[in-house]
């Protein structure tokens, strides 16, 4: 039996079901008709609620019935009256019970379709992707930042306020496309990916096409671009605008007072007017040499990280280490680096493309998609782990995006992951089978840190009790441990997972993690805060 709407067929069986008089057919049409069609199930609610109320108003039935007792109908006599038909026939108590079941179900089923499109909409209009960053921080030089900045990390998105950096070089590149090189001492509030206010210091501005009117102010000078690369100092009540390409105009307020062409320069002394000058590039000198220095601090930065694994893979604790620069047996295959372990001698990788790691010089393993991963397997039974990755998220695409995770929900075993709010979690599975603790980090991965170098970290101490996990070096959630050791790994996968399903496979849980992997380590031992910050520092790219 199929219904339509609207149509008499649908009205008898609404009726129906008020009345607990619907067969089971009609029912089972309806339910069908109700999931389809929104319209009908507006209908159909309507006509609910009006007999609910109905049938909740004892005192209005109370008075019908009075009237009609006062008033016989003609053509009925009481003989007759038998032959009419109950609302609610006795034999139709099963009927009643599946029609009051289809009724609520059907209810909650608009209902809950209801809040849930009302939840979408207003979760799209909350909760959408925004940011407020302007620029982002991509080079540094020996940068020393002064004491009420936070050291922003290099690749970080930065959003509008002050820097201060007490010495060294340092590179903004704004979201217009406008380049700058700052040099300290110096002082820069980031107002908009069009302007800029440098308050002391010096600094090497490059403005390409797309940027064309970037504005930057010192204290004396109003400049705005007009296609240029000039630089700025600006110290004890004196600025200097140098252009060494292009043009730009100076101002005092919105009003152009000048235009300065390529080669020249202008000095203003308090609020003096502009005097003209030569531009020098000999006095920004060690801005223009900017890139040279950064490929050297990047190479040095390189080597000390090579003489720290060189001591470090000595550690008959490191069981494993990736550090993804040499290959093993084949090219498939990457090199364990823990020369005091024989028990994984290399990984293999499946799929992945090589990539760019923290250090121009150094290789990563890009992840790209869900058949990307390097397998492993890591014998024998532990009272403690620990677990560090630098790992560049490019995204978080599903629920549960891998780090490091056994294959399975074997005993013992662990599942190390990032979740799509920016959660850091390891899953302990217990000694018997079906019992695991999930410890969860806050929310510590935002959209900011998405395509930067993160050192992430987790530390199970089975002795202790007790689960860590640490972000750069910090620690950022600490858990109580109720399930005791022995920890295993065996078979397992970095940046993807095996679900191993058994002889009747179900789908594939997808969980790979979209983005690169440049180290690796896994000592089997719970490592102190001391050594977890010792191995961020060691791996610091600045």
């Amino acid at each position: 039996m199929r219904l339509s709407f609207p149509s008499p067929e649908f009205d008898d069986a609404v009726a129906g079901v008020c009345h607990g008089s619907a067969t089971e057919a009609e029912m089972r049409a309806l339910n069908e008709l109700l999931r389809s069609n929104p319209e009908a199930r507006d209908e159909y609610l309507l006509r609910i609620e009006l007999h609910t109320r109905l049938a909740s108003e004892s005192e209005l039935f109370s008075q019908v019935a009075d009237a009609f007792s006062s008033c016989r109908q003609p053509g009925i006599k009481p003989a007759t009256q038998p032959n009419i038909l109950p609302l609610n026939p006795p034999g139709g108590a099963r009927r009643r019970r599946l029609a009051q079941v289809v009724a609520l179900a059907a209810c909650l089923l608009v209902i809950a379709g209801g809040l849930w499109a009302l939840w979408f909409k207003g979760s799209k209009a909350r909760n959408g992707a925004t940011s407020t960053a302007i620029a982002m921080l991509t080079r540094t030089v020996d940068a020393r930042w002064g004491q009420s900045t936070k050291p922003p990390p290099v690749g970080r998105a930065m959003e509008p306020g002050t820097l201060r950096l007490e010495s060294g070089l340092a590179q903004v590149v704004f979201y217009s496309g406008a380049r700058m090189v700052i040099e300290g001492p110096a002082e820069l509030q980031l107002v908009s990916p069009m302007e800029a206010v440098c308050r002391h210091g010096r600094l090497l501005l490059e403005v390409p096409l797309p940027a064309h009117g970037f504005r930057l102010r010192t204290p004396q000078l109003n400049v705005v671009d007009l296609g240029t690369s000039f630089g700025i100092s600006a110290a004890a009540g004196q600025s200097a605008v140098h252009v060494f390409k292009g043009k730009v105009a100076l101002g005092a307020g919105t009003a152009v007072k000048r235009f300065l062409e390529e080669g020249q320069a202008a000095v203003v002394q308090g609020k003096g007017e502009p005097r003209l000058m030569a531009a020098s590039a000999q006095t920004f000198a060690s801005l223009f040499e900017f890139q040279q220095r950064s490929l050297a601090s990047e190479a040095f930065r390189y080597e000390q990280w090579q003489f720290a694994n060189a001591k470090l893979n000595q550690d008959p604790s490191l069981l494993v280490h990736l550090e993804f620069e040499s290959r093993g047996s084949s090219e498939w295959t990457l090199l364990n680096a823990a020369e005091r372990n024989q028990s994984v001698p290399e990984a293999i990788i499946v799929g992945c493309a090589r990539a760019e790691g923290r250090w121009r010089e150094k290789s990563a393993l890009e992840f790209q998609c869900v058949n990307d991963r390097v397998r492993l397997a890591v014998p024998g039974e532990f009272t403690g782990l620990t677990l560090s990755a630098w790992v560049c998220i490019k995204g978080l695409d599903r629920q549960f995006n891998s780090l490091f995770m056994s294959d399975g929900f074997d005993p013992g075993t662990i599942h190390w992951l990032v979740r799509n709010d920016g959660v850091l979690g390891l899953t302990v599975f217990g000694p018997d089978l079906g019992k695991f603790q999930i410890l969860a980090s806050p929310p510590v991965l935002s959209l900011d840190t998405l395509g930067t170098w993160q050192h992430l970290a987790v530390v199970l101490d089975g002795k202790a009790r007790r689960v860590v996990h640490y972000l750069n070096g910090f620690p950022v959630s600490q858990h109580p441990l109720k399930l005791g050791p022995p920890f295993r790994v065996g078979s397992a996968e970095l940046g993807n997972w095996n679900a191993r399903s058994g002889p009747n496979p179900a789908p594939a849980l997808i969980r790979n993690l979209g983005g690169s992997f440049d180290e690796f380590e896994l000592f089997s031992r719970a490592l102190t805060e001391a050594e977890v910050q010792e191995l961020y520092l060691k791996g610091k790219s600045d």
